[in-house]
């Protein structure tokens, strides 16, 4: 489906007028800041562009429809963040709408490529902020940015929201005492080494502020890649969101909402890949399972669940089928959630995809 993942999917494509809707839709988006609340996070750029991308675009101005009513207007600026005094504003959500026109100058004057790769590094060790929003919402506009339509202004404009967003909600993990795990691990095993934290209750920020430890699964050694390769960092990055979109059909019970992101943010990364140069994929590779691991650690539960109704349905839909139900159930996370299992392709992500249906209320 998509030339920036290893998909095995074979099915919907966005339809030529497509392109057209996406634009329309980040272009009404806009107007609107990142977060509402003080703390939730606008979902409405990345769920366009997933039901674009699904051949869902038909269903766009309808969802936008009964969205809108949730978002909240463009905070205004304070003072212009400049390349002398960004690093003071890093990290401060308050500074939002400053970072946003930050980057819109900065893709004004420079190739979009040009300013990712430039920041790419400086954010990946803030990947959790925001519940990792932010990069997933990058993630998106990447994908808009290099599929069909191109390089339209809207989708340069989302681009600059993305990584204003991920700058102003730029959040490092607490420090964690690293446990390798066997050179032979798989990703699967890797997820399910991870030590969940003693109290699983509360935000985000206060269960990732009680990780002590994260298996070291991307590297050999604590702190060191065992993936120096870029296309093996590349594969393994894919292995990693197979793995933890196959566990959400057993475990998104714990939590279905947050649970979605230990797979979306992985595939943001991956999404990216190839807008980056390759001699940033490794560190890509160990930002991602750094976040998932996180939030596999914050939320996942003690003990797996069956998924006899969800496995039979995948069994006999199609991915076009499953992706429809997500579009048509209207939860944002259920659309983000099945567009990356959309990307692994198999019946087990079609059953979870199907799950997060399930287990998610529907707001259409």
């Amino acid at each position: 489906m998509t030339d920036t993942s290893r998909t095995s999917h074979t099915g919907a494509v966005a339809a030529p007028g497509d392109s057209g809707i996406l634009d329309e839709a980040l272009q009404r988006l806009h107007a609107s800041g990142p977060e509402r609340m003080g703390r939730l996070t606008n979902h409405g750029p990345m769920a366009v562009e997933a039901l674009v991308r699904g051949g869902q675009g038909h269903t766009v101005h309808r969802w936008l429809d009964y969205y809108r009513a949730k978002l909240e207007d463009m905070p205004a600026p304070g003072t212009p963040v400049t390349d002398a005094d960004w690093r003071t504003a890093l990290g401060d959500p308050r500074r939002a709408a400053d970072w946003i026109g930050y980057f819109e100058r900065a893709l004004a004057e420079r190739p979009w490529r040009e300013v990712l790769a430039a920041w790419w590094p400086v954010f990946l060790p803030g990947i959790s902020g925001g519940s990792t929003h932010p990069v997933i919402r990058v993630g998106h506009a990447v994908r808009s940015l290099l599929g069909p339509g191109g390089e339209t202004a809207p989708r340069v404009a989302e681009l600059a929201h993305g990584l204003g967003y991920w700058a102003a909600r730029h959040t490092p993990l607490p420090a964690r005492t690293p446990v390798v795990l066997p050179s032979s691990a798989g990703a699967a095993d890797a997820l399910a080494a991870v030590e969940r934290i003693p109290v699983q209750d509360g935000s985000l920020p206060d269960r990732f502020a009680q990780l002590t430890q994260v298996p070291v699964w991307p590297g050999s050694t604590p702190g060191g890649s065992a993936h120096p390769d870029p296309e093996a960092a590349r594969a393994r990055l894919a292995d990693l969101v197979t793995a933890a979109v196959h566990r959400f059909a057993s475990h998104g019970h714990g939590e279905p909402i947050m649970l979605v992101h230990a797979a979306t943010a992985p595939n943001a990364v991956l999404r990216t890949l190839p807008a980056l140069p390759r001699e940033l994929w490794p560190a890509s590779l160990d930002a991602a399972w750094a976040a998932s691991a996180a939030v596999t650690a914050a939320y996942s539960p003690a003990t797996p669940e069956t998924y006899r109704e969800a496995d039979a349905e995948a069994g006999r839909s199609t991915f076009d089928e499953v992706f429809a139900r997500a579009a048509a159930h209207g939860d944002d996370h259920t659309i983000k959630f099945a567009d990356t299992a959309l990307d692994v392709g198999d019946r087990l992500a079609r059953a979870a995809a199907l799950r997060g249906v399930e287990l998610n209320p529907p707001t259409l």
